[in-house]
C-alpha cells in the first residue's frame, strides 16, 4: 500500500549529516530543494510520478547532492537535515538554523 501525504508528513523526521553519510554512500540518498515540500516529494516518488520527478530534476530541485555540498557538510559533521525515507531513497533537505 502507497502512502498518502498526510501519512509522510507524520513521518518525516530530523537526522544529523554524520547519520546520513551511510545512505549517501549507497546512492540512496537524494536531495530536495527546500522550495518543494518534503512529504510531497516522497508522495511523487512513492507513486513513481515520473513527469513531476523529471521536472524536478530538470530544474535543478531534486538530485544526488553536489560534491561541494557533501565537503561541506563532512565539515559540519552536526548538520540537521529532514529526512523521510521512501525505500530505497532516503529524501534528505537541509535544514536552516533557528536562532532564538
Amino acid at each position: 500500500m502507497i502512502p498518502e501525504k498526510e501519512e509522510l508528513a507524520l513521518a518525516v523526521d530530523e537526522a544529523e549529516w554524520s547519520w546520513l553519510r551511510a545512505h549517501l554512500e549507497r546512492g540512496a540518498l537524494v536531495l530536495i530543494d527546500d522550495s518543494i515540500d518534503l512529504a510531497e516529494a516522497a508522495l511523487k516518488v512513492a507513486h513513481d510520478d515520473t513527469d513531476v520527478i523529471q521536472e524536478w530534476i530538470n530544474r535543478g530541485k531534486i538530485g544526488k547532492p553536489s560534491g561541494s555540498q557533501i565537503r561541506h557538510w563532512d565539515d559540519q559533521g552536526q548538520k540537521k537535515f529532514s529526512m523521510l525515507i521512501v525505500s530505497p531513497y532516503v529524501l534528505i533537505q537541509e535544514r536552516t538554523p533557528t536562532f532564538h
